[in-house]
């Protein structure tokens, strides 16, 4: 065993099929480059896994029996920690380490809760540093699979889309039914990412599409196909290069989340700001409800898009693709 190990993986945007993916459509995602830090060490009292995050100013440990114990703040913390002790406890089942006790500590620069895969990148952090402190060699598939798991705990029916970009990194076409396709893209595609500073959980906007989808199904239905359509030309987009088309679907793709109910009118104010600042196109990215909006800028107008969408009250950064997924920073 190590005496130490850290790893990271990138945070993600959805530039077509959110929502639509869970219903076996497919989902282009890109991974960015803002990255969530996971350390794993041992610990002398054996069975207590200890679980710390230095941007939510929390810690907590977790029993043998799965029992929940604030260390700093309080018991709301648990369900944002419940994934890493599953993700804990499976691996030290796989290696036999059962009786250890661990210490696993957060340091991420992704925003929580603004749909930018915040939860699926630290499992998928947690699984490698876990793992590599015990001496496992598990395979990229493997850590897709254990964080998957723990995602299902947060939000209930997950797509798998979080955890697959975050593991394997780059631009993926993801469909639940056929899996993962990394695509082939040369083309730079810088982006702009407005953060609403309104948190929204994921599970909750997911059962808002299933409630109108059992209301209204040939509607909702004939949405979603409309979707699959957008995100099939969004590829032929990325791979030509097309910048202009491709900020076209962002923003179709953006009018149908809009229909399933996923936006609000801070969404919309960032939106609206990105687009008369000359933006090629913007879309909410993730679940919806508040979170983060991404705009596609021309190279030469990134300053003045992103100084509308801060004008109309976002928090915002610039960010680029991250080839690398999941890795050793050791």
């Amino acid at each position: 065993m190590k005496p130490l190990s850290r790893a990271s993986a990138p945070a993600k945007i959805i530039l077509f099929g959110e929502h639509f993916v869970v219903y076996d459509r497919p989902a282009v995602v890109m991974a960015i480059e803002r990255r969530a830090y996971v350390t794993a060490k041992p610990r002398a009292d054996n069975r207590i896994i200890v679980v710390k995050s230095r941007e939510m100013g929390a810690s907590g440990a977790f029993t043998p029996s799965g029992e929940y114990q604030p260390i700093e703040g309080g018991l709301e913390f648990e369900p944002k920690f419940k994934p890493i002790y599953i993700i804990t406890k499976r691996i030290l089942s796989l290696s036999g380490e059962e009786t250890l006790g661990l210490e696993i500590e957060v340091d991420s620069s992704i925003p929580i809760a603004a749909g930018l895969g915040s939860s699926a990148a630290v499992a998928v952090a947690s699984a490698s540093a876990i793992s590599s402190l015990l001496e496992m060699r598990l395979s990229r598939d493997e850590i897709f699979r254990l964080a998957f798991e723990a995602e299902r705990f947060v939000h209930v029916n997950p797509s798998g889309v979080d955890p697959a970009v975050s593991t394997y990194g780059g631009i993926l076409l993801y469909r639940r039914g056929e899996g993962i396709r990394r695509l082939d893209v040369e083309a730079e595609i810088p982006i702009i990412v407005g953060d609403t500073g309104v948190k929204r959980v994921t599970g909750e906007m997911v059962s808002r599409v299933s409630d109108l989808l059992m209301r209204y199904p040939t509607v909702v239905e004939s949405i979603m196909d409309a979707g699959e359509n957008i995100a099939k030309l969004g590829v032929e987009a990325l791979k030509s290069g097309d910048m202009r088309t491709l900020g076209e679907l962002m923003n179709m793709n953006h009018a149908l989340l809009c229909a399933l109910g996923v936006s609000n009118d801070m969404i919309e104010r960032l939106i609206s700001a990105a687009r008369r600042a000359g933006a090629l196109g913007a879309k909410l990215t993730g679940a919806g409800g508040g979170g983060c909006i991404i705009a596609l800028p021309e190279k030469s107008n990134v300053q003045g898009i992103t100084e509308a969408i801060r004008n109309a009250g976002g928090e915002v950064f610039v960010t680029a693709k991250a080839f690398e997924g999941v890795r050793i920073e050791e």
